[in-house]
């Protein structure tokens, strides 16, 4: 946090001297207006060329002055989001709120875990981590949350979020540049509306009229500035009407190019600005160089490459003024020759265009998963095998706070599957779903919970929080069959780490408690790792019959002065102690 605060102080006292500038800039040139107009008004008065000599001057500072201003417009733009993003830092760190985008729009309810994780809402594992400023971003940091790496990917992961973690002022500037981009999926989509519309081509007649009137328009004004003959003005008019009437014909193609592009220019520029500030940096971690190379082109940079789109889309909003789109149309055709030049660069450049975007959104999430090792230097970066073995030093749920979070040893090697007991409020759940976010996070090659780690990458698999789904008449029993069986298939498929919390509480003991036992023998002879909470002490004994598969493990409560007392440490064997009568006695319901 202190590092934050060092930031904010810094960056507080840069944004005051660039505001200083700012204003004294806006108040020279608005002088410079005054200066201009005030010879203007001397030079009609008197004839006299030294006042618009100095007229000019002063027009020529007052551009000078706009493109000072316009500068520092940006960097005061930029400043603010680098303060902004490190008083979110503090307040995050403080636990005072989480002011980050939860992706709820990514949620999932059929997903194998994304739900019952709470991978995505208020307090989600994602609005935690997430430090993503475009839609590209969080979508593609949402899809390495909902799916797993390949191990080659994780140790790669692994690799550039630890360089990047140390990188925490290229990160800063890096989202600084982000944020200011407003971008939205709105923006997003229009532009890959854009790219996908391929319809590149225009006919050859319109494209020959488009040099001819023109060079007829160019040729019959110079002629009148050489001869004075006022009949040349007449043909000039003819000539203007019919650039009008050629753009008339192509107006409707036009439009169809940049239909759904409002604003695109802008978005598109600051593109072009985060993957100039990628193709800038040195960096030493393969992934992040291998998308680094993913920005050459044709022996030219993509930052380049989108610059001259941005600046074409730009150009071509003139068409939606009516009084610079009559004049630069029916001089020399403008709108015209941009859309050529438009078409030709999405000619040269459309299959490319998505990749280079998807880099923004890789190095946005990466970022975000540095950001996460950097917050907590506690954490650390799994070991990852092959041989189907997990286990954990000091787990604990990533989101809890860390002065108050009791972590625990579990490993799945010998036994690859638990049978979890323990009253409520001891801490089964918790447990349950810190393996699985756990598991989730060592997937993305990001940094887990614990102190120590040592994992094969598997699918997650979770039946723990299902709902009544009423818009489908589900009952929430039904709802977790189906989710049962979405299990099996996947089972079917590959191994993976299930996690089971309470299950078939929709029905009565005995089938409760018959139902749960197989289940259990039937995930593990498809050689699933993970494990199963539950009350039934007969579903215990059946690690009786697979001493080798199952353990049991649980979650103990005590009573001390009268009250509960839960240490939320795990052990071997079975939960012995019951609250619930306690509890019951203690409040007077019995």
């Amino acid at each position: 946090m202190e590092a934050y605060q060092d930031k904010v102080a810094h960056y507080t006292t840069v944004f005051s001297k660039i505001n200083k500038r700012y204003n004294s800039v806006s108040i020279l040139r608005l002088l410079s207006v005054f200066l201009c107009l005030f010879l203007l008004f001397y030079y009609l008065k008197t004839n006299e060329i030294l006042y618009a000599t100095f007229a000019f001057l002063s027009f020529v500072g007052f551009i000078f002055l706009m493109r000072i201003h316009s500068g520092l417009s940006f960097q005061k733009e930029l400043t603010t989001a680098i303060l902004k993003l490190n008083r979110n830092e503090i307040t995050y760190l403080k636990r005072e709120k989480t002011p980050f985008e939860n992706g709820i729009e990514f949620n999932d309810f059929h997903h194998p875990y994304a739900y019952d994780l709470d991978v995505f809402g208020e307090h989600s594992l994602f609005q935690n981590i997430n430090r993503t400023a475009t839609f590209v971003g969080k979508k593609t940091l949402a899809n390495q949350l909902l799916n797993l790496s390949s191990n080659e990917t994780i140790l790669e992961n692994q690799d550039a979020i630890n360089e990047l973690k140390t990188k925490i002022d290229w990160r800063q500037d890096f989202l600084a540049l982000a944020m200011i981009s407003n971008d939205s999926k709105t923006s997003y989509d229009s532009l890959l509306y854009w790219n996908g519309f391929k319809n590149n081509t225009l006919p050859k007649f319109l494209v020959a009229l488009s040099i001819i009137i023109p060079t007829l328009f160019l040729g019959l004004l110079a002629a009148y500035f050489i001869t004075s003959k006022t009949i040349l003005l007449s043909y000039l008019t003819y000539v203007f009407i019919a650039n009008l009437i050629v753009l008339g014909k192509s107006f409707k193609r036009i439009q169809s190019e940049i239909a759904k592009a409002d604003n695109i220019d802008k978005i598109i520029k600051q593109y072009s600005l985060l993957v100039q500030k990628i193709e800038s940096e040195t960096f030493e971690s393969k992934k992040l160089i291998d998308l680094q190379k993913q920005l050459i082109f044709r022996n030219a940079t993509a930052s380049k490459h989108l610059k001259d789109l941005s600046e074409l889309f730009s150009r071509m909003d003139t068409i939606n003024n009516l009084v610079t789109a009559i004049l630069f149309n029916g001089t020399f055709l403008f709108n015209l020759h941009v859309l050529k030049a438009l078409l030709k660069w999405k000619e040269n450049y459309s299959a490319e265009l998505e990749k280079w975007i998807a880099v923004i959104g890789e190095f946005e999430a990466l970022n975000s998963l540095a950001n996460l090792a950097y917050n907590n230097p506690d954490f650390v970066f799994p070991e990852i095998n092959s041989d189907y073995k997990i286990g954990f030093s000091d787990l604990s749920h990533p989101l809890l706070n860390p002065a108050t979070r009791v972590g625990n040893d579990t490993h799945f090697y010998p036994e690859s599957f638990m049978i979890l007991t323990g009253s409520n409020m001891s801490g089964k759940s918790t447990f349950l779903r810190s393996l699985g976010i756990n598991m989730v996070l060592a997937g993305t090659g990001s940094v887990v919970c614990a102190s120590k780690a040592n994992i094969h990458p598997l699918p997650v698999l979770v039946s723990m929080r299902l709902s009544d789904s009423l818009a489908d008449s589900e009952s929430y029993f039904f709802a977790e069959i189906k989710r049962l069986k979405q299990i099996m298939d996947a089972l079917e498929e590959r191994p993976a780490f299930v996690l089971l919390d309470e299950i078939l509480r929709g029905t009565n003991s005995d089938d409760k408690r018959n139902g749960t036992i197989e289940v259990v023998k039937k995930i593990i002879a498809k050689k699933a790792i993970g494990a199963i909470a539950t009350h039934d002490i007969e579903v215990c004994l059946t690690t009786n019959e697979y001493p080798d598969t199952l353990t049991n493990q649980c979650f103990e409560v005590e009573i001390q002065n009268n009250e509960l007392h839960f240490d939320y440490k795990l052990r071997n064997g079975i939960c012995q102690n019951k609250s619930a009568t306690f509890l019951m006695q203690k409040m007077g319901v019995i």
